[in-house]
């Protein structure tokens, strides 16, 4: 008695058989993937905005600020002084850099502590 043929197996299903074995991604796995890193990127470009917006303020001035008339004029332009996380969200610049600046303006008397971790200008 002859064998009866199977149904034959289409390519598309052979390949998408491979796929799902093998953990190949789809272009759908991809465009999610793509979809995803474009979110990452707005949001990384996002809070280089506001770190960057201290810097982008000074830099529109025709003379060059350092970064101790940046954190100066910060300090400047709040009433009731700042501590040293809101001068580091301003300006964006890291601790170590704030650190040593806030100690020279202090020992220079261009500023003044208020009370502990609060800085108003003299």
């Amino acid at each position: 008695m002859p064998r009866k043929k199977g149904k034959t197996i289409s390519f598309d299903a052979m390949v998408k058989f491979f796929m799902q074995n093998y953990d190949i991604p789809t272009k759908k796995d991809v465009e999610k993937l793509m979809a995803k890193l474009d979110r990452l990127e707005n949001l990384i470009q996002q809070s280089e905005l506001g770190a960057n917006n201290a810097r982008a303020h000074y830099s529109r001035r025709k003379t060059a600020l350092t970064a101790v008339d940046i954190v100066l004029d910060t300090i400047k332009n709040s009433n009731q002084g700042l501590g040293f996380v809101e001068i580091q969200a301003k300006t964006g610049f890291e601790e170590k850099k704030i650190r040593n600046i806030i100690f020279r303006l202090n020992k220079t008397g261009k500023i003044k502590r208020k009370q502990r971790g609060i800085y108003i200008a003299a």
